[in-house]
């Protein structure tokens, strides 16, 4: 009953050393597999051809922790026990965490000076001379050395990023090769600088063949693969060069974790990506954009490759490095091209979805996710591909943001029968349940979230489903049922379980001011919760107290940010709103026109400068021409012109209808500062635009509502009534007036009267 390798034959050429080791390892687990079911008498005889199995691959290559194990595993059932013993010793110093050895290990410390098994006499003639294979085995178990590691790099004007690169990288390997794709900056410099051999190859829109030209260009034996954007962290180097002795492996994945916020800030996703693997020709990567080499890995044979603790920083993602829509625009245009050439596949709709989604086109990034799916729905295999649990969870993303609620509760539950302990998925479940108003479920959900813990890094989960991105909606839903001091609670442990993650800080601190909290409270609250007072911790304090309507308290801490980081615009923006807030006018324009011409927000600041400059009774042409340069529309700008120009004077000059939109903005702000002077000065500006009469008594009532001139607001309903006519809107409007003086009976009889006017109209 020995034991056959399927491609074993003499007369066959020798098959590929993968090939031979799967066929090996695929007959060694059939023989095991017989042995629970078969008779007692045919065990000995099993258990040997195991053995012999076993060991003829360890005489080939000795440092292969399985075959270590299932060698050990035969020869313990022969009676073995020292042999066994030495053989387990051997897998366990090579992979610690290889599945069962150290319970085999156990097993034998328990079976000592029991009795031996009765062997045939053939089986146990034979054992000696097992015993002594698997002891030469043993010894010789040992990881490789002297092996070398080259680090292949694909760039184009990356002459920012590339030295910090290089420089985490350079001591840990043995060679460097960097394809540089038609740089115009000092890219190519400053690799050679460090060492590199560099490669210039022309750009054709296909990221798999940079990559592979680097392939090819590396002489070690293996290869390590980064962007100029990833830096490997220092303390791990040694280990990243320990992984080259580890030759029972064909690749390693190594921790990266994308920064997406300001550094230190905790806005980071972390996930295991395959970046090293032996330097063999047949590994080469497919695909013009997300290209991939996973899929050419050894096929069932999950032992070849390894997680690792070995971490990489990924920067690529933060705001000062990335303009991720540029980059998701010019990713779908290489998708779509590699559509055309290469036909559909699940893994290209699953990136082409993924790209859409970034760029927040989120009904076309459905469909790719949906069509992937489908693709994958008749794959037996589809559970053991890297992506698929990524998919899952996207696809269900994009079904609730897109309002496909059942079909995403759908695809959820499919899902989960793929990936039982996928967390990721449970919290897009609770997050389904919020959106249709099942709070106890979501609720339920979340705590099952948290009872769970985060998804295994095999999944490449997003870090904190099962944690803290659990708690802060917990903390939400309390905060939606009005019960704020429950949502302190939650948010507070989250800060003190998880300090590093800081997206439970504003709604801490907003769940404090609504239960009432000074704003000294809340900032020292937060000030204690968190490891470091990070410029995104001072902005976001800032801004839930500027919310509160606190904007002095504000202010300080919008001030730590623009000191911090004096090119956030946004900061800057906020510091200006606060300033403003304070009637500050002048302190307002100066910090809105810091804000540099190109920020994402400058138009806003521009809008704001100009506001505070009108207020302040400063001059306008030069903050006109830099609201110009900031791309504000050209008939905004003529309206503050037009208003600084008014000042008081009998008639408001005629203004683009389309101003109409912006006024009710800038009435309900002259409000909220109490700058009744410039309000009433303005208010002509709603004529001057155009707006008919009954519509702007109903926007001056609304503001007037909202910000609590009931008076005002009912003069204005009243005033639309008898110069146009009762209509339903107005008699709604002086309803809910009532209604916030405590006139019950009355807001009663004025909403029927307006029920009746709307059912006549029908």
């Amino acid at each position: 009953m020995a034991l056959r390798l399927a491609d074993s034959a003499p007369d066959r050429a020798p098959a590929h050393p993968l090939r031979r080791y799967r066929a090996r390892r695929d007959a060694i687990e059939a023989g095991l597999a017989r042995a629970a079911t078969a008779p007692a008498r045919d065990l000995p005889a099993l258990f040997a051809g195991v053995a012999d199995e076993a060991l003829a691959g360890l005489a080939e290559e000795a440092s292969e922790p399985l075959l270590l194990n299932y060698a050990g595993v035969a020869l313990y059932e022969l009676g073995s026990l020292e042999a066994a013993g030495e053989l387990f010793r051997a897998a366990r110093r090579l992979d610690p965490q290889l599945p069962h050895v150290e319970s085999n290990l156990a097993e034998i410390e328990r079976r000592r000076g029991g009795p031996r098994p009765q062997l045939p006499a053939r089986i146990a003639a034979r054992l000696p001379e097992q015993e002594r294979a698997a002891r030469e085995a043993a010894a010789a178990a040992r990881p490789a050395s002297g092996l070398t590691l080259s680090l292949c790099m694909i760039v184009k004007d990356e002459a920012e990023m590339l030295p910090r690169s290089l420089a985490a990288a350079r001591d840990a390997v043995d060679e460097i090769v960097v394809v540089d794709t038609g740089s115009s900056d000092a890219t190519v410099e400053i690799a050679r600088s460090f060492g590199a051999r560099v490669v210039e190859h022309e750009w054709t829109g296909s990221f798999a063949e940079a990559r592979n030209v680097s392939f090819e260009a590396a002489s070690g034996d293996w290869i390590l693969f980064l962007d100029a954007d990833e830096v490997l962290v220092a303390e791990d180097a040694p280990l990243l060069r320990e992984l080259t002795g580890r030759t029972w492996r064909e690749a390693f994945y190594l921790v990266e974790t994308h920064h997406t916020g300001e550094l230190g800030d905790g806005t980071a996703v972390t996930h295991n990506a395959l970046r090293i693997f032996r330097n063999r020709p047949e590994y080469r990567f497919e695909g013009r954009v997300h290209e991939q080499v996973a899929h050419r890995l050894p096929a069932g044979q999950p032992e070849r490759i390894e997680p690792t603790r070995v971490r990489i920083d990924h920067y690529g993602y933060l705001g000062v490095v990335r303009d991720t829509r540029e980059k998701s625009r010019r990713n779908i245009e290489l998708l779509r091209r590699q559509l055309l050439e290469s036909g559909e596949s699940a893994f290209l709709c699953f990136n082409l979805g993924s790209e859409l989604a970034a760029a927040g086109d989120a009904d076309p990034a459905r469909q790719q996710f949906e069509r992937a799916w489908e693709l994958l729905a008749a794959d037996p295999e589809r559970a053991d591909r890297p992506y698929v649990p990524s998919l899952s969870v996207r696809l269900v993303k994009s079904l609730r943001v897109t309002g496909r609620h059942e079909d995403a509760a759908r695809r959820a539950a499919e899902g989960l029968e793929l990936f039982e302990d996928l967390t990721d998925l449970v919290l897009e479940q609770a997050r389904l349940a919020r959106a249709g108003g099942e709070a106890e479920r979501a609720r339920e959900l979340l705590e099952e979230c948290l009872r769970r813990g985060d998804a295994p890094s095999r999944y490449s989960p997003t870090v904190g489903c099962g944690s803290f991105l659990a708690l802060v909606e917990l903390a939400e839903l309390e905060s939606e049922r009005g019960d704020f001091a429950a949502a302190e609670r939650l948010l507070r442990r989250c800060l003190a379980e998880h300090p590093g993650y800081l997206g439970g800080v504003l709604p801490l601190a907003q769940a404090m001011l609504r239960r009432g909290a000074e704003a000294e409270e809340v900032v020292a609250a937060i000030e204690q919760g968190v490891s470091e007072m990070t410029p995104s911790v001072h902005f976001m304090t800032a801004t839930a107290l500027y919310e509160a309507g606190l904007p002095q308290a504000a202010e300080p801490l919008y001030r730590a940010v623009t000191e911090a980081q004096p090119g956030n615009g946004y900061a800057q923006l906020a510091l200006a709103e606060s300033l403003l807030s304070q009637r500050e006018f002048a302190a307002a324009a100066a910090s809105a026109a810091a804000v540099a011409e190109d920020a994402g927000c400058a138009a806003a600041a521009a809008r704001s400068e100009l506001f505070s400059r009108v207020l302040a009774g400063e001059p306008l042409a030069e903050p006109c021409r830099r609201a110009a340069r900031r791309s504000l529309d050209a008939t905004e700008i003529a309206m503050f012109q037009a208003w600084a120009e008014a000042d008081g004077a009998a008639e408001f000059p005629r203004l683009d209808p389309a101003c109409a939109a912006i006024l009710p903005t800038m009435l309900e702000a002259l409000l909220r500062i109490e700058a009744f002077e410039a309000f009433e000065g303005l208010l002509p500006a709603l004529e001057a635009a155009g707006v008919p009469p009954r519509e702007r008594h109903q926007t001056l009532a609304e503001i007037y509502l909202r910000r609590g001139f009931l008076e005002s607001a009912a003069d204005e309903w009243i005033a639309a009534c008898e110069h146009h006519g009762a209509d339903a809107e107005a008699l709604t409007g002086l309803a809910r007036v009532a209604q916030a003086r405590g006139l019950d009976e009355d807001a009663e009889l004025l909403t029927q009267k307006a029920r009746e006017i709307l059912s006549s109209s029908c």
